[in-house]
């Protein structure tokens, strides 16, 4: 199976001057934890991800409003992507070393063609088993983007 029959398509998306309270009211419209962020509206390279808990811990802990820009809040370093013509074996894979529970899919250009989480492994995938497992380990601690 591959991750374009699993992946969520043209997932919603800010760009990096959007605020954090737009990724915010996207995250609440969509009832989504994460956003990708893309280069432009008509540009949709991926230039990283904007999480509820970067926008926590990184604008609100800190003590700004909901005006500060996603540029200061997202994550961009090493962004774990996979692309659409994968096998979802690799998506799983992805997930589990990253400990993530989504990962953004994009295209040979690097521009955002869809989104794959957890619950679409789960629900969509034909190895029971492996998902049940991968979801496993990615509630383990660790991975990259602990802190």
């Amino acid at each position: 199976m591959k991750i374009q029959d699993i992946m969520t398509k043209d997932p919603s998306c800010v760009t990096p001057d959007a605020t954090v309270r737009e990724a915010a009211q996207v995250m609440k419209r969509e009832d989504v934890g994460v956003v990708p962020v893309v280069a432009a509206n008509a540009d949709k390279r991926l230039v990283g991800i904007v999480t509820d808990r970067d926008i926590a811990i990184r604008c609100v802990a800190d003590g700004k409003d909901g005006s500060c820009r996603v540029r200061d809040v997202m994550s961009t370093d090493d962004l774990a992507t996979c692309s659409f013509g994968d096998d979802v074996d690799h998506v799983m894979d992805a997930m589990r070393n990253e400990k993530v529970r989504r990962i953004p899919i994009v295209d040979e250009r690097g521009s955002l063609v869809g989104i794959v989480s957890q619950a679409d492994v789960l629900r969509k995938t034909d190895n029971m088993h492996r998902a049940g497992k991968t979801v496993e380990e990615i509630s383990e601690p660790g991975g990259r983007h602990a802190h």
